[in-house]
């Protein structure tokens, strides 16, 4: 009960958000947030709009990469690339950096503080601003390493 009040409440405040910059409070917008708030984890574009089509079959999944790109704009998700398969999307508040094995596929989250040096270091040696946060860093993992 808790944790769908939790859920009720942040979708609320994104709602306010939207109205604020003149955008509509949509069923399908809502629906949309209450999906991102209560699932933990990556979601592709095609998959949230599954399971928002669940309750609202009339909801295209152009609606649903519209909604991602303006919540993506507030900086609410952020959507990253991992390997060659479709952008996912995930709560921009959980902030990690993605670490995708070339072989078998399997996705690490690694904390955005474990990159912090890293990104120092470019900083103050380079004058370069890293975004780490679109691109997945790829490589091989220990499991497939020893296979």
């Amino acid at each position: 009960m808790a944790a769908t009040r939790a859920v009720a409440a942040r979708v609320a405040a994104v709602l306010d958000q939207l109205s604020e910059r003149g955008m509509r409070r949509t069923a399908a917008r809502q629906t949309i947030l209450e999906v991102l708030f209560s699932t933990s984890g990556h979601l592709t574009a095609e998959d949230l709009a599954e399971r928002v089509q669940r309750r609202f079959p009339s909801v295209d999944v152009s609606t649903v990469y519209r909604t991602l790109d303006v919540l993506e704009g507030l900086e609410i998700v952020d959507h990253v690339h991992l390997a060659h398969g479709p952008a996912v999307y995930h709560l921009a508040e959980d902030d990690h950096q993605h670490l995708v094995c070339e072989q078998c596929g399997r996705v690490e989250e690694l904390p955005a503080e474990r990159l912090r040096t890293f990104a120092r270091m470019l900083r103050d040696d380079f004058g370069f601003e890293m975004n780490r946060r679109h691109f997945a860093i790829v490589g091989v993992c220990s499991t497939c390493q020893n296979a």
